[in-house]
């Protein structure tokens, strides 16, 4: 009878240390979506994902790029992504949709979408576009930019040819399709063209009218905010902490970046990360965080420029409580 429940005695303390131990190692799984096909502005995450911060969040991460990367938004509010790489301005549009995204860090602190013209042209600010033809890739909100940085400069848009180019923005610049482009990234299509032989002036939106913005934002959605807080802090403590490293040391996180995606354009996203280092921090040098200002004054120019048909409340666009 003694030996009986000693044996009993000890396969309940088995079992529970099994239970227990079972549960410690029991991983959160999260998946996140990119906005793109992975390249330097998402260094830090995949530098989280190779050192480990991750695991040591006890997270098993699943990054990917979406087959349509513009339904982002859609699969994160819809709960079958948990998060998501986007835009500000267009978390502002699905917001005044009705879609119910949240933006948790400020991944690049402003905005890298720009005016491009050819160095041979001679057009280096929007004062020398009157009579000109501009590419956009279509997007609505890119016009409206357009419209805001040449009213700054006393132009109307009606004093240039607005051309859709899709996105063959480079190649109608060097074609001289168009006399310039806007909608493209400074950190990657300037390189790119730079590398082709085109040397390109890079007029930023924000020196001319357009108010300042976080160009990538990382989301979820409300209620994966609301329901599970402690994963979004430990995921967005690993994403910092990634992103730290890649500041530091950002040709040491695009050899880690071409581990895991060995495709990647080494003459673009190298330059590129260089570019970024200084576009990842704030002005006091801290990554992730987000302004109300930002936020407040951009919804107020999309709406004064009837991108979104009300004002977005701003202050529930984003959180900042997650940026240490």
């Amino acid at each position: 009878m003694y030996t009986l429940f000693i044996k009993l005695f000890l396969i309940t303390i088995m079992t529970f240390v099994f239970l227990s131990c079972s549960t410690q190692t029991e991983k959160d799984k999260v998946k996140l979506a990119l906005d793109w096909y992975p390249n330097a502005n998402h260094l830090g995450l995949y530098i989280a994902l190779d050192e480990g911060y991750f695991e040591d969040q006890n997270l098993e991460v699943e990054i990917y790029t979406p087959s349509d990367p513009s339904t982002v938004l859609q699969t994160v509010a819809a709960g079958s992504d948990d998060f998501g790489m986007n835009y500000q301005p267009d978390v502002l549009i699905a917001r005044d949709e009705g879609v119910p995204v949240v933006s948790v860090l400020g991944m690049v602190q402003h905005p890298l979408n720009s005016m491009m013209t050819l160095k041979s042209s001679g057009i280096d600010s929007p004062d020398d576009l009157k009579g000109k033809k501009v590419g956009y890739p279509g997007i609505p909100w890119n016009e409206d930019a357009l419209a805001t940085m040449l009213q700054t400069s006393g132009i109307s848009i009606s004093d240039v040819e607005v051309v859709n180019v899709g996105w063959e923005l480079g190649s109608s610049l060097i074609s001289n399709t168009v006399d310039a482009i806007v909608g493209a990234y400074y950190s990657h299509e300037s390189i790119l063209l730079e590398n082709e032989g085109y040397p390109v002036n890079v007029i930023r939106m924000e020196d001319w009218g357009v108010p300042d913005y976080y160009e990538l934002v990382l989301v979820t959605s409300e209620d994966y905010l609301e329901k599970n807080p402690k994963i979004v802090e430990r995921f967005t403590t690993a994403v910092i902490k990634g992103y730290t490293k890649a500041i530091n040391d950002p040709q040491s996180g695009v050899d880690t970046l071409i581990k895991y995606v060995p495709e990647i354009d080494e003459g673009i996203d190298r330059p590129g990360a260089d570019l970024l280092t200084n576009l990842w921090v704030d002005e006091d040098g801290n990554f992730g965080t987000q302004k109300q200002e930002k936020w407040e004054n951009f919804s107020k120019w999309m709406y004064q420029n009837q991108i979104t048909d009300n004002l977005v409340d701003y202050s529930a666009s984003f959180t900042d409580e997650y940026a240490k």
